[in-house]
């Protein structure tokens, strides 16, 4: 199925207008493409709309459920510094005089206004259906080079569209995945999703299990301690007590069994009794409105088969994902990948014959497999065996495999520039922090040079900017 594409423009879906929508968007009209963004809730921004609105299935299992998209707690601040963090020509720099949040690490509001900003910077919200939920993506019965989407506002009207190409932007933060626990079917005690969580309070005087130490486990298990009697966190990782400010909160291996009496057994023989288990155990990618004939599945966490992470060989250039990828530069890389899907649908960019990406992905997927990495890794973007969270961990190793090799080449394919110095050396202080500052490392920076440079490098883009306008 896959298509040749002309030089020329292209009527385009985008589905999602979070931090990737956005950014494909715009780079699709930037490149002559017609966009038609597709977005369920009243604003733009994503996983970055906080509400206080939670699921009534507290661990989003419920086939029925309604379901709420937003997973931000009212604590959140972001995990990276917010320089690194913007896209390249809209750097994420601090406001003044409008309230907002000045620190290195803002909260999510700030994250959200950002994202805001640059909705209205670039004009997108001109190409958008809000309220609008996307119901299905199929290739069209009478040309199947293009695509038919069904869609349905809120207020119930439905109607449908064809499209040359569809960009997929839902994001990956909405299906929850849970930990495996032998024996939790007989657990008299309560359980709830990271996706569920908001505030501390309910945690009142209780004792409670957080499973996972990646961000939120370790966000979350430290916003309960101020309020829960004991709170214990459970964790692949080597256990540190460098990520506890807290007299209450300890750290443990991986839960061995949950038991009928209320009791819980780690794996190293301690047992103690809980009344809440938290689960900060990730989500699941979910299309459930992609209709391929089963040429995209996801199995055990990978999506694919994918070429790159974005396109689907058999339905090339067709069917595009921005934002697979996890762990990495997350704005910058869903600005790159859109630069690169909308010069493949212009034709300035050429792709390989559907043989040659099935092949590619084939091996990649294989070389995983020989470097005894589980195939729900398959989209870390380094290589996560230099994570703490895969097992032993080598700080040097988490940044020597490195994401601006992915970069790099999606540049190369565009015509575009890759990511700045600063950007990479940025984030490699910032990703050590989080594994080894401890529980204040979003209030603690002592690389102020870098971030004088990073400065000096805004100053000159707006500077450029300013000149061409």
């Amino acid at each position: 199925m896959t298509s040749s594409i002309t030089s020329r423009g292209r009527h385009v879906a985008v589905i999602g207008l979070g931090a990737a929508g956005l950014v494909a968007a715009r780079e699709l009209r930037r490149e002559g493409h017609t966009v038609v963004a597709f977005e369920r809730e009243k604003h733009v921004g994503g996983l970055w709309m906080y509400t206080d609105r939670v699921e009534a299935d507290a661990l989003s299992v419920d086939p029925d459920r309604t379901i709420v998209h937003s997973s931000v707690y009212q604590s959140l601040r972001t995990n990276l510094p917010r320089e690194c963090m913007g896209y390249s020509d809209f750097p994420f720099a601090t406001r003044s005089g409008d309230g907002g949040d000045p620190r290195r690490y803002p909260d999510h509001k700030e994250v959200l206004t950002y994202l805001q900003d640059f909705a209205k910077e670039f004009k997108i919200e001109k190409m958008v259906r809000f309220e609008t939920e996307v119901l299905c993506v199929e290739p069209a019965a009478e040309d199947n080079r293009k695509w038919r989407v069904q869609f349905k506002s809120s207020s119930g009207v439905s109607g449908e569209e064809i499209f040359d190409a569809v960009v997929v932007c839902n994001g990956h933060f909405t299906e929850p995945r849970l930990a495996h626990i032998p024996g939790i079917d007989s657990w008299p005690g309560k359980q709830i999703h990271s996706h569920n969580y908001r505030i501390p309070d309910p945690f009142k005087d209780q004792v409670v299990i957080v499973i996972g130490s990646q961000s939120s486990g370790n966000d979350i298990s430290s916003d309960i301690a101020t309020m829960a009697k004991e709170v214990h966190l459970s964790s692949n990782a080597v256990a540190s007590d460098s990520y506890s400010g807290y007299n209450n909160l300890r750290i443990h291996p991986m839960i061995y069994q949950a038991r009928e009496d209320g009791s819980v057994v780690f794996r190293n023989g301690k047992v103690l009794f809980a009344d809440v288990i938290v689960h900060c155990t990730g989500y699941k990618y979910h299309f459930p409105f992609l209709k391929t004939n089963g040429y995209v599945t996801v199995e055990d966490n990978r999506v694919g088969p994918l070429y790159k992470h974005v396109f689907p060989p058999a339905l090339a250039p067709g069917i595009s994902f921005i934002g697979i990828p996890f762990m990495g530069l997350q704005f910058f890389m869903f600005e790159i990948q859109s630069k690169w899907v909308a010069s493949v649908l212009s034709g300035r960019a050429k792709l390989p014959s559907e043989d040659k990406m099935m092949e590619e992905a084939i091996a990649f997927y294989a070389k995983l497999e020989d470097l005894g990495i589980p195939k729900r890794y398959t989209h870390f973007l380094t290589d996560p065996r230099g994570n703490p969270l895969f097992g032993t961990f080598n700080p040097e190793d988490a940044v020597a495999i490195s994401q601006s090799d992915y970069f790099n080449w999606i540049a190369e394919q565009c015509g575009c520039a890759s990511i700045e110095p600063w950007r990479e050396r940025l984030y490699k202080v910032a990703i050590k922090k989080v594994f080894f500052g401890g529980d204040s490392y979003r209030d603690q920076w002592d690389d102020d040079r870098l971030i004088e440079e990073v400065y000096r490098e805004f100053a000159k883009l707006k500077l450029n900017q300013d000149s061409s306008s």
